[in-house]
């Protein structure tokens, strides 16, 4: 994105084609001036065939040569070709009549000095070429009425302006379809986050439980087979209805749900569950986060902890899930999981740590800061201390 002041690039992001017929149409204005420049009896016809081209020329330049130097950038083409364009239109200024007004032609240059040059360095140098054109006029014998003045700066501050809004509307849209591809990467990354709690959670309930009714079978139990096979089909169709739910950006996690599927996941898994009887606590507004927490703990300890136990706790600040099992290495690097719980977190001014403990196993805690009391209770409960 372009600093403010910087030039513009492309400002009307049109096609060749456009530009072309725009400026080509802006540059008709100087047809008298190619007239009177030919038909001058102030000179001889090789003056007045120089005056011509030199109007042409400067008309041509403008065409094609500003276009040009948007898309280059490049300043030595940029300040080059401003200074061909001044010479050629002193140039063709000298060679009208002294009652053909002609100053007012110094638009097509003063449009490259504001369009190619930064502010305020543009506005200058425009302004001083003008002035230079002034000068040149007085000392060749020239006559100038207030009026060409005023046109001149007119002209300036017009085409100062118009290029200031060119290059704020540019910066907008930039910053538009920057946003626009950022808003693009968080809703991937959103979707990735999700499927993978989703599924990793689900898939893993599902796997111990399926493996639970495979060893019920082997022993004859086909009822309890039967009822964990009925499971897994409901785990199934809730994981379908949570992915759905997920790309659509409609699933909201429940606390309570989480704490009931975890307790029954490890239940499959023959670990001892520990959990808090309500959630009532928790703030709703973090509910969410540590229904994730839990999610993304009771799957760890299912998949890696080789647990007997596992222990949840709530307060209204944190969320922890702790099991007896072996734990991993404390140099092992935090997977997707705890990275989209630390982006979760974050999102309410909480934090996550996870890592073994001392005397053997693993904890995963999430916490946030304490809500502050309205600033009426806090003033009210101080004034009764009073």
């Amino acid at each position: 994105m372009p600093a403010s002041g910087a030039p513009i690039t492309d400002p009307t992001r049109m096609t060749p084609g456009k530009w072309y017929l725009m400026s080509c149409g802006w540059s008709l204005v100087l047809i008298p001036n190619a007239i009177a420049a030919a038909t001058s009896t102030d000179y001889g016809v090789p003056a007045r065939v120089l005056f011509t081209l030199a109007v042409v020329a400067y008309a041509l330049v403008y065409i094609f040569g500003v276009y040009r130097a948007m898309l280059l950038g490049s300043r030595l083409f940029t300040i080059g070709l401003i200074v061909v364009m001044t010479a050629l239109w002193l140039v063709s200024v000298a060679g009208v009549s002294a009652d053909v007004q002609a100053l007012y032609t110094a638009s097509y240059v003063v449009v490259a000095a504001v369009a190619l040059l930064p502010s305020p360095q543009g506005p200058i140098v425009a302004a001083l070429i003008c002035a230079a054109g002034i000068g040149y006029v007085l000392l060749t014998g020239g006559g100038i009425e207030i009026g060409e003045i005023v046109a001149m700066a007119a002209i300036v501050i017009a085409m100062t302006g118009m290029f200031g809004l060119l290059r704020v509307n540019s910066e907008l849209r930039n910053a538009r379809e920057e946003l626009a591809g950022l808003a693009v990467t968080a809703e991937r990354e959103r979707i990735a986050r999700d499927l993978h709690d989703v599924l990793g959670h689900s898939l893993t309930t599902i796997t111990v439980k399926a493996g639970l009714a495979r060893r019920l079978l082997e022993r004859g139990e086909a009822e309890r087979a039967a009822e964990e096979v009925t499971d897994v089909e409901r785990l199934g169709r809730q994981a379908l209805a949570d992915v759905r739910s997920t790309v659509s950006a409609n699933r909201v996690a429940s606390l309570a749900r989480e704490l009931a599927g975890a307790r029954e996941a490890l239940r499959a898994a023959g670990i001892e569950a520990s959990f808090p009887t309500a959630v009532d606590d928790v703030p709703a507004d973090r509910q969410q986060a540590f229904a994730y927490v839990v999610r993304e703990g009771i799957t760890n300890v299912i998949r890696h902890s080789g647990a007997s136990r596992c222990t949840v706790t709530l307060t209204p600040t944190t969320v922890e899930v702790v099991d007896d099992g072996v734990g991993s290495p404390a140099t092992t690097p935090p997977g997707n999981g705890l990275s989209g719980l630390t982006e979760r977190l974050a999102a309410i001014g909480g934090w996550v740590d996870a890592g073994p403990l001392p005397d053997g196993g693993y904890r995963l805690r999430a916490e946030c800061a304490p809500a502050q009391r309205p600033l009426l209770e806090r003033v009210v409960r101080r004034e009764e201390r009073s």
